[in-house]
Protein backbone atom coordinates (compact mmCIF):
# COMPACT_ATOMS: atom_id res chain seq x y z
CA UNK A 1 0.00 0.00 0.00
CA UNK A 2 1.80 3.20 -1.02
CA UNK A 3 1.51 6.33 1.13
CA UNK A 4 -1.62 7.87 -0.90
CA UNK A 5 -3.79 4.28 0.10
CA UNK A 6 -2.69 4.49 3.93
CA UNK A 7 -3.98 7.98 3.80
CA UNK A 8 -6.81 7.32 2.76
CA UNK A 9 -7.29 4.22 4.36
CA UNK A 10 -6.46 6.35 7.85
CA UNK A 11 -8.94 8.66 6.71
CA UNK A 12 -12.12 6.34 6.69
CA UNK A 13 -11.08 4.55 9.84
CA UNK A 14 -10.99 7.66 11.97
CA UNK A 15 -14.25 8.59 10.37
CA UNK A 16 -15.48 4.85 11.89
CA UNK A 17 -13.74 5.03 15.23
CA UNK A 18 -15.00 8.61 15.73
CA UNK A 19 -18.42 7.85 14.32
CA UNK A 20 -17.98 10.84 12.08
CA UNK A 21 -17.74 13.41 15.47
CA UNK A 22 -13.94 14.31 14.44
CA UNK A 23 -12.51 16.21 11.79
CA UNK A 24 -10.12 14.80 9.82
CA UNK A 25 -6.66 16.83 10.02
CA UNK A 26 -5.89 18.32 7.05
CA UNK A 27 -2.66 16.93 4.63
CA UNK A 28 0.31 18.36 5.19
CA UNK A 29 1.27 18.14 9.14
CA UNK A 30 3.47 15.61 10.00
CA UNK A 31 1.97 14.45 13.36
CA UNK A 32 -1.63 13.67 12.02
CA UNK A 33 -0.33 12.50 8.64
CA UNK A 34 1.56 9.51 10.37
CA UNK A 35 -1.01 9.35 12.94
CA UNK A 36 -3.65 8.69 9.94
CA UNK A 37 -1.24 6.25 8.27
CA UNK A 38 0.09 4.38 11.36
CA UNK A 39 -2.52 4.25 14.25
CA UNK A 40 -5.51 4.49 11.74
CA UNK A 41 -4.51 2.96 8.51
CA UNK A 42 -2.06 0.51 10.76
CA UNK A 43 -3.51 -0.76 14.13
CA UNK A 44 -6.81 -0.01 14.50
CA UNK A 45 -7.36 -1.92 11.33
CA UNK A 46 -6.20 -4.85 12.65
CA UNK A 47 -8.49 -7.59 13.02
CA UNK A 48 -6.92 -9.42 16.32
CA UNK A 49 -9.07 -7.08 18.72
CA UNK A 50 -12.48 -5.99 18.21
CA UNK A 51 -13.41 -2.57 18.44
CA UNK A 52 -15.03 -3.29 21.45
CA UNK A 53 -12.01 -4.31 22.90
CA UNK A 54 -9.78 -1.67 21.77
CA UNK A 55 -11.87 1.15 22.70
CA UNK A 56 -12.43 -0.67 26.46
CA UNK A 57 -8.40 -0.88 26.50
CA UNK A 58 -8.02 2.96 25.11
CA UNK A 59 -10.91 3.98 27.90
CA UNK A 60 -8.49 2.14 30.83
CA UNK A 61 -5.30 3.38 29.48
CA UNK A 62 -7.13 7.41 29.00
CA UNK A 63 -8.91 7.39 32.48
CA UNK A 64 -5.65 6.45 33.87
CA UNK A 65 -3.90 9.36 32.66
CA UNK A 66 -7.00 11.35 33.88
CA UNK A 67 -7.88 12.82 30.28
CA UNK A 68 -11.77 13.26 31.19
CA UNK A 69 -12.75 14.76 27.98
CA UNK A 70 -10.87 12.58 25.96
CA UNK A 71 -12.75 9.69 27.64
CA UNK A 72 -15.76 11.81 26.89
CA UNK A 73 -15.17 11.36 23.13
CA UNK A 74 -14.39 7.93 23.52
CA UNK A 75 -17.32 6.96 24.99
CA UNK A 76 -19.48 9.04 22.61
CA UNK A 77 -17.89 7.64 19.53
CA UNK A 78 -18.43 3.69 21.68
CA UNK A 79 -21.86 4.46 22.25
CA UNK A 80 -22.62 6.05 18.51
CA UNK A 81 -21.46 2.61 17.30
CA UNK A 82 -23.10 0.16 19.25
CA UNK A 83 -19.97 -0.48 21.23
CA UNK A 84 -21.15 0.22 24.55
CA UNK A 85 -24.55 0.86 25.94
CA UNK A 86 -25.25 3.74 28.57
CA UNK A 87 -25.58 1.58 31.22
CA UNK A 88 -21.90 0.03 30.40
CA UNK A 89 -20.42 3.51 30.21
CA UNK A 90 -21.34 4.32 33.82
CA UNK A 91 -20.14 0.71 35.29
CA UNK A 92 -17.03 1.81 33.61
CA UNK A 93 -16.60 4.34 36.45
CA UNK A 94 -17.13 1.98 38.95
CA UNK A 95 -13.93 -0.17 37.79
CA UNK A 96 -12.16 2.58 37.09
CA UNK A 97 -12.42 3.96 40.51
CA UNK A 98 -10.97 0.58 41.97
CA UNK A 99 -7.96 0.63 39.73
CA UNK A 100 -7.29 4.15 38.63
CA UNK A 101 -8.56 5.96 41.75
CA UNK A 102 -12.05 7.63 42.97
CA UNK A 103 -10.70 11.20 42.11
CA UNK A 104 -9.63 10.08 38.17
CA UNK A 105 -13.23 8.42 38.09
CA UNK A 106 -15.17 11.17 39.83
CA UNK A 107 -13.90 13.30 37.20
CA UNK A 108 -15.19 11.42 34.63
CA UNK A 109 -18.52 11.05 35.64
CA UNK A 110 -19.66 14.60 34.58
CA UNK A 111 -17.92 14.16 30.93
CA UNK A 112 -19.45 10.54 30.87
CA UNK A 113 -23.13 11.95 31.76
CA UNK A 114 -22.85 14.52 28.86
CA UNK A 115 -21.33 11.69 26.41
CA UNK A 116 -24.91 9.58 27.07
CA UNK A 117 -27.03 12.62 27.17
CA UNK A 118 -25.71 14.17 23.73
CA UNK A 119 -25.74 10.39 22.30
CA UNK A 120 -29.50 10.05 23.34
CA UNK A 121 -30.46 13.60 22.09
CA UNK A 122 -28.85 12.46 18.38
CA UNK A 123 -30.20 9.32 18.51
CA UNK A 124 -33.97 11.00 19.30
CA UNK A 125 -33.73 13.63 16.94
CA UNK A 126 -32.19 10.80 14.30
CA UNK A 127 -35.43 8.77 14.85
CA UNK A 128 -38.20 11.21 14.57
CA UNK A 129 -36.65 12.79 11.27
Amino acid sequence: MNDKERRALGEATIKDVYAGDVVVPPEGYAFSDIMLKQLFAELWTRETLSMRDKRILLLGIIAEKGEAMTFKIQIKASLKRGEINPAEAREFLLFIAQYAGYPRAAAMLGPVEQAIAEFEKEAAAKSAS
